[in-house]
């Protein structure tokens, strides 16, 4: 790897060198999972005690002890798509479960194939494929595999989507504009699937767009765990939104972490992809500036905004985001010197050449894998410390 960078799970770290991915609090506090990387590529999975795992403030293992189980659990598969299949390896380890067999592959002309190696004949099917870049490729392939298990007579099918592409056109800004959010949803529903679990949307609306139950994960507790464990003086901390249409999202992280201040950067946008900062709402001078939000994709909104906070006196600026979609040039942005920490998740799998020093990856396997136990045993949840969850 040419520059190190931390790779954590929610409940700890481990070295940048060896990219181990360790200590996933499991469902039932007996077991949980490492997945390794081989020279190949692929991940393989190494079984850990329980004597070895630590557990964090926010995500504590009797905070996802297992519910009594009204559904056959050999009814439940899990298969993976091409997109991330690291992340549906260590959710399936998280469950205690392996992936299901499945075959993909690219035809000379680009065409996509794929078989499911398995009966999945009345089985409750989930299917973990963000449409992440190439967000056209990933998308085609998540709805042939819908196809495949519906003509393979699956009793359900859920879709499990950490990263919804084209969720940032879900409105229209100006005449004779797509809203190819909701078009995405409708291919979803009529490629026959009859749930989707999202992880952190670009905007609420997007669930509206749906005929069919959306179930919305948050990546929050995940990013809150990890600054919990960051000796940052609750004083010091002010939460910046780096534009007007986050501040829901900003003040949520807020009220969480100790209920710090807020602070809103205002830009202004000239064209797609790009953006200028006009002026800061809010006193950042003197304090550390935790900037919050759902993407980073150029990087020009929260770059931009790092340097007006440094000009404002913040003494330390960390961006928190959920899915790095990490666009060029954003890289040569985040690691300018800008940023004291890059926190992102793993919703969207990080190439080695975009590592950097300052960049820490979080692990949403968890969040996902407790996502999919509540939906597949009809647990509707209702607890404070079940909330991040998002499953009503």
């Amino acid at each position: 790897m040419a520059a190190a960078a931390a790779y954590y799970y929610s409940t700890g770290s481990l070295a940048p060198s060896n990219r181990f991915c360790s200590k996933i609090p499991s469902r039932n506090n007996l077991i949980s999972c490492r997945v390794n990387y081989k020279e190949n590529g692929r991940p393989s999975a190494q079984i850990l005690t329980s004597e070895q795992e630590t557990f964090p403030n926010f995500l504590t293992s009797n905070q996802f002890e297992r519910m009594p189980v009204r559904k056959d659990e050999k009814r439940l598969r899990i298969f993976s798509g091409t997109a991330n299949p690291l992340l549906s390896e260590e959710v399936a380890c998280y469950m205690g479960l392996e992936l299901g067999k499945i075959d993909i592959k690219r035809f000379a002309d680009g065409e996509i194939y794929v078989q499911l190696r398995e009966s999945v004949r009345g089985c409750d099917v989930y299917l973990v494929q963000p449409t992440c870049p190439p967000a056209n490729e990933n998308l085609m392939e998540l709805l042939i595999m819908i196809d495949a298990c519906r003509r393979a007579s699956a009793k359900t099918i859920t879709a499990v989507i950490p990263y919804f592409g084209y969720a940032r056109a879900d409105r229209k800004t100006q005449g004779r504009e797509s809203i190819a959010a909701k078009l995405v949803a409708n291919l979803i529903t009529e490629a026959g699937a009859d749930r989707v679990l999202a992880c952190d949307l670009h905007s609420g609306q997007s669930m509206g767009y749906f005929d069919i139950p959306v179930d919305h994960v948050h990546g929050q507790p995940v990013i809150l765990d990890y600054l919990a464990s960051k000796t940052i003086k609750t004083d010091d901390l002010v939460v910046v939104s780096p534009d007007v249409g986050g501040v829901a999202r900003a003040r949520a992280f807020a009220k969480k972490l100790s209920d710090a201040p807020l602070a809103i950067v205002d830009k202004r946008r000239h064209g797609h992809n790009v953006a200028e900062v006009m002026n800061l709402i809010g006193d950042v001078k003197g304090k550390v500036a935790v900037m919050v939000d759902d993407m980073i994709d150029t990087a020009g909104t929260i770059s931009k905004g790092a340097a007006l906070l440094h000009h404002e006196g913040a003494r330390e600026v960390y961006a928190c985001s959920t899915h790095a979609v990490f666009s060029p040039p954003a890289i040569e942005r985040l690691s300018s010197g800008l940023f004291q920490e890059v926190i992102i998740t793993n919703t969207i799998p990080v190439s080695e050449k975009n590592y950097f020093p300052q960049l820490t990856v979080l692990s949403v396997a968890n969040l996902l894998g407790e996502s999919i136990w509540r939906v597949h045993d009809d647990y509707p949840g209702g607890f404070e410390h079940f909330s991040g969850l998002g499953i009503d």
